[in-house]
This record gives C-alpha cells, structure tokens and sequence, in this order.
C-alpha cells in the first residue's frame, strides 16, 4: 500500500519517469557556473521541440495555464467578442477569459471521444465568433479537419490545448501544429515535466513571437515605432530594450516573468528525448485494458478515429447504459478496493463561475451525462508495472461483480 496515500494502486500524480539522466543533468547545469536563468539550456529546449512538431516557434514559460494565457493576448479579443470551447476540460483552458467581457460559448463534446463535436459549431458560432479553443481531451487528437476548414471559412482562430496531446499524431503530424496556436503543459502529471511546471506556445507566426519574448520577460507587449533624433544616440548599454530607440503607439498588455529556468529546461530537454519510450508504454498500458473491457458489455471504449495515435495521458472509458452497473457505484468499489479513480472533469460550463456568467444545466448535454452517468478513468502510467495492471484489471472485475451480483469472474 502506498505510504502516501493509502491506495494500493494510486493515480499517481507524476506522469512521466525520472532517472540518472534527469539527476546527471541538473548536476550539470547546477556545477556548471552558467546563469541558472535565460540561457543555452533553454535555448535548446525550445530548439528540438520546435523541431519536433515542425513549427517555427515553440516559447518555453513557466505552466500550461500560463501558455493559454498568452495565448489568449495573441488573440486580441475585444468586449462582446465570443470564443468558442470544450466544456470537457480543465478550468485553466479559458479561465482567463472569466475577468474579461468576452463571452464564452460550450460546444457540446462527441459522445465517443469527449473532444468537441464540429458537427455542432454552426450552431454554436456567431458572426462575433473571433476563436475556438479546443481539447485534445486526454490526449486523443480531435477532428481537426472539420474544425480548421469550419475556422477558416468563418476567418476564426484556433488555439490547441495540447497539455495532454504531447506524443499524439493526427494523420502523421502532432498537435501544437495543427491550428494557429498549440499550448503545452510540463506540469508533474503530464506526459513529460519540466521539474513540476513548465509550459511551451507554439506557432508560425515572426510577429507573435516577438510578442510573447517580450510579454514572457517582463517587458510590455505594444506597437512600437522607431523615434529618430537625439534618443537613437545613447549608448543601448544605458538601457536595454526601447527606451531610447521606440514610442510606444498602443499597449495592449503589461508583460509578465514567465521565464523557464535552466535546471528545468535541461531536465525538460532530456525528458523530450525519452518522450517516444514513454508515450509507447503508454500505449501498452491502454492497449491490456482495452483488450480486457473488450471481453465483456460492461464498457465502451473511448473511440479513436483512423488516422490518428492516441497519446493517452488518460485512459477513458464508458459504462453502457442498461449494463447494471452504475457507475458513481462502481467508483466508490474501485476506491473501496485500493484503486484511486479520478474522473476528469468535471463539466466546466457547470462550475461556479461560469454559472454566475450565464451557463448551466442542459447547456451541453452530451457532456453532462458522459460526467454523471457513464465516463470512468482508470490509471495509465507509463512506470505502471504489468503486475500492477494485472492487479487493477482484477479488482475492475472484482467491483463490477460486487455492484452487479449477477456478473461473473470476468468483466461482462
């Protein structure tokens, strides 16, 4: 049993794997007398990201949250534009906007993936829809063909919330670039982590990454224009940045310290390196409970579409209506048996917040029951060991059984 948490088999809240590697390299950088702030380490952090998704930029800063908060100003949304999103997600996809006039309209998921439904967007679009910030909800890639070409007829922005789609691939390419922006997350339960927090913006875009340089050092983020006299003639040395050189015509924000420090860009680095190891054991581990859920009707599975690699920073499935297993049940005999369960998430349109703008009950129904009634998430780690899995297949069978006496040894 696990000394921390009581479980036997806990939802572990590191999702990657740390070894010699990752400790050799923070000894590295930490002996090496180089700043331990803005230096090489990120530099090539950023470098063989980039390359990996095949984008011309990719900006360390310090979360998840804070990537889709940049993200967010790169939009320029102005009171009364509207923004389209998944209520399948995580608070901090549009937490930003709750302290803006901005209006957040739900488009309802799919009822086999959890990503948000394109058959739904014209509906949910307005001719003040500036943006849609979608999903990959558990990093299973969504339909974004349909969604681009729906976003591009409308001249709509997209913004991809990758923080669990790190190692997926839509039709051979990632996400984080298949749309105008993709945000990551290296918090401690994701795929890989850069020491507990760290995130990463990607995009094509010279412009935008002139901006999100200057928002993430604490700089201002306006439009600038070259002044001319006198002031052009002291010494840069001075004072760095624009003060001698620009006027500033228009600020659109102040700036922010969003700066990833070395030791975490170069445990960051190595754990990119080790990223397809990982995102394969992954793989296994949902491969072994699918093939068990398979054997029996008690579960649907989460559905991955052709053409695309699910990367599996959660495992999701469904309890069929009319099996007899009732699912807040069967999560109370998983928990009851040493299984920690955690169900994400909660539907967002149905959370305080968003409520007091607005939203509830019945807005997005195919969500709502999914959450209620039927999703159930399971444990898949890449350091999960096939003895564990076996261990956790055979408790799933045990508490099915208990709260449905009729079922079997086996899931049915």
């Amino acid at each position: 049993m696990s000394q921390t948490s009581g479980y036997t088999l806990p939802y572990r809240s590191l999702g990657g794997l740390i070894g010699d590697e990752e400790i050799g390299v923070l000894q590295e950088v930490l002996t090496s007398g180089e700043p331990l702030s803005q230096g090489r380490w990120r530099e090539r952090f950023e470098g063989a990201f980039s390359a990996l998704l095949g984008v011309r930029h990719a900006l360390s800063v310090t979360s998840g949250t804070v990537a889709l908060e940049i993200a967010i100003r790169l939009l320029e949304l102005a009171p009364g534009d509207e923004v389209i999103t998944s209520p399948q997600t995580y608070q901090a996809t549009v937490q930003a906007l709750l302290g803006t006039g901005v209006h957040v309209r739900f488009c309802d998921v799919d009822a086999d993936t959890l990503n948000i439904d394109p058959a739904l967007l014209g509906a949910v679009a307005t001719s003040r829809t500036r943006a849609i910030i979608l999903v990959h909800y558990g990093g299973l890639p969504a339909a974004m063909n349909e969604i681009m070409k729906f976003a591009r007829a409308h001249g709509i922005l997209v913004v991809e919330d990758c923080a669990h789609a790190l190692g997926a691939l839509y039709e051979g390419r990632p996400p984080g670039a298949l749309a105008d922006i993709g945000c990551f997350s290296f918090h401690s339960s994701k795929t890989i982590t850069t020491l507990g927090e760290g995130g990463m913006i990607t995009f094509d875009r010279d412009d935008w990454a002139e901006r999100v340089r200057r928002i993430r050092g604490n700089e201002c983020d306006g439009v600038y224009r070259e002044t001319g006299g006198r002031l052009t003639e002291v010494p840069k040395a001075l004072y760095p940045g624009l003060a001698y050189t620009h006027d500033c015509l228009r600020l659109r924000a102040p700036g922010t310290n969003a700066t990833m420090s070395e030791p975490a860009a170069a445990v960051g680095l190595v754990q990119l390196r080790r990223l397809a190891a990982l995102s394969a054991r992954r793989r296994r581990v949902a491969e072994r409970i699918d093939a068990h859920l398979a054997a029996g009707a008690t579960f649907r599975p989460q559905v991955t579409p052709a053409g695309s690699v699910h990367g599996h920073h959660l495992y999701t499935c469904f309890v069929r209506p009319g099996s007899g297993v009732d699912r807040d049940a069967l999560v109370r005999a998983l928990e009851e048996r040493g299984v920690e369960v955690w169900l994400r998430y909660f539907p967002l349109h149905l959370l305080p917040e968003w409520r007091a703008r607005g939203h509830g009950d019945g807005e997005c129904p195919v969500a709502e029951r999914a959450w209620f009634d039927e999703q159930l998430n399971l444990p898949c780690h890449p350091g999960m060991t096939d003895g564990e899995l076996d261990r956790m297949l055979a408790v799933l069978d045990e508490a099915v059984a208990a709260v449905r006496p009729r079922s079997g040894t086996h899931v049915e």
